[in-house]
Parts: structure tokens; sequence; C-alpha cells
């Protein structure tokens, strides 16, 4: 009973994670802020739909069908797909037309449906085709590096990458690992001082905001009638 999610890491450069899950008796989950993109794939009462779900910035309720499956997968922050401009997917989404079980249509092409264990050879052919990119430059500063570009140009490029500045991919980043640590069973002022909060309220209120539930709830058991979507350390 619930919603049941299954997801690993990968090892692609243009890849975060592989996921899918599959829905039972259960009408709406709480869908948390999620700096990263996907491609999502699901299934309902033999209907095939698809769609690309860009970041969310907010936590938000969202429909649950019921007995579906679903299939995802979350690209890394600085990967792109230049023919949908990132920032008119955030809060939002496009939706792919037609899909079938096997195949759909993208960017002029047709592709045959990934699977959980073969997304990343998927992956890299969409790279070779160019229908993904990834920006060099961003990728390097999420790694640490110090690319040769004044603040202001960094902030120009992360943007139309990500669609979100950099404060707010780190905001969010930093509320999912708080949750995660917190189910883990972490005290909250070890959590605060663990992730840089000012104090437990600023806790707070980062949670309501990106996860959609309270310390309390979130060190507690989760409810069954409305369980959190995908929530994995970054």
């Amino acid at each position: 009973m619930g919603l049941h999610v299954e997801s690993r890491p990968s090892d692609s450069p243009y890849v975060d994670r592989v996921w899918r899950s599959r829905s039972s008796d259960v009408a709406r989950m709480m869908s948390v802020a999620a700096a990263r993109w996907d491609l999502v794939f699901w299934e309902h009462r033999g209907q095939v739909s698809a769609a690309v779900q860009g970041p969310e910035t907010l936590a938000r309720p969202a429909p649950v069908p019921e007995e579906a499956t679903f299939f995802g997968i979350t690209f890394s922050l600085g990967t792109l797909m230049p023919h949908l401009p990132i920032d008119r997917l955030v809060n939002g989404s496009a939706a792919i037309p037609d899909p079938t079980a096997r195949s759909f249509w993208l960017k002029g092409s047709t592709w045959h449906v990934p699977g959980y264990d073969d997304a990343e050879a998927f992956v890299a052919r969409l790279a070779r085709e160019d229908v993904l990119a990834r920006d060099p430059v961003v990728a390097a500063a999420l790694d640490g590096g110090r690319p040769d570009l004044s603040e202001r140009t960094l902030q120009r490029r992360f943007l139309a990458a990500t669609g979100l500045t950099r404060g707010a991919v780190r905001q969010i980043d930093r509320a999912r690992q708080a949750a995660i640590l917190l189910q883990e069973g972490r005290p909250a002022q070890d959590v605060v001082h663990r992730l840089g909060y000012f104090d437990q309220p600023h806790l707070s209120r980062s949670l309501t905001r990106y996860i959609g539930r309270t310390a309390t709830r979130l060190a507690g058991p989760q409810p069954l009638a409305e369980p959190l979507s995908l929530l994995y350390k970054t």
C-alpha cells in the first residue's frame, strides 16, 4: 500500500539517478522540491504517458494515478535539452505526445522507450544525437572548480543550464539532505549544526517550503495517505 519507489545512482555524467515506482491504494503524494529535471514515463490502465518534468522549487501535493507504474531518469545539474529551454520547465512540464509502450517521439525522431537497466545507453545515444548537452562550465563549478569567468557570467550560465540560481540549488539540496537525516533518526539540533542552518526555526521554514513536512513529522512514521515523492541523498 502506498508509493513504492526504487532508485539507483548512475555513472553517466549526464544522469544523476534512475528510478521506478508503482502506486497502490494511494491518491495523493507530497512532491518535494527538486533542483534536477526528469524524463518520466508512466502507464495507467493501459495508457502510456511521457513528459519532461522540470525542476520544482516548492513542495506541493500531487495526484497519484491508481495502480500506475512509473519510470524516470533524473538528469545531472548542467545537463539540458537545448530545444527545450529549462527556464520554461521550472515548476512545470512538457508532455511528449502519443507515446506507446515501446516508442516515443522526441526532437523529430522516434526513440525506443528505455528501461531501468539500460537508461545509460539510451542517454548516451541522446547525447550523440545532440538531443542532450552538458555545460562544462556549470559542471566544473559544481565539482568545485573555478572557471575563468566573472561571477556574473557564471551565474548567467548556471541559470541557463539549470533554470535555477546556485543559491536555490543549494537550499533545495540542503533541505532534502536535512529531511533524510531526520528520517534516519538524527536529532533536529544536530541537523541544524551539521548543515549550517541558523537555528531550528530556520530549519523548520526550509523543510516546510521544500519538503512539505515539519521536522517532527519527518522524524515520525510517514503517513501512507500522502507519501513523499522520490527523496535521496544528493
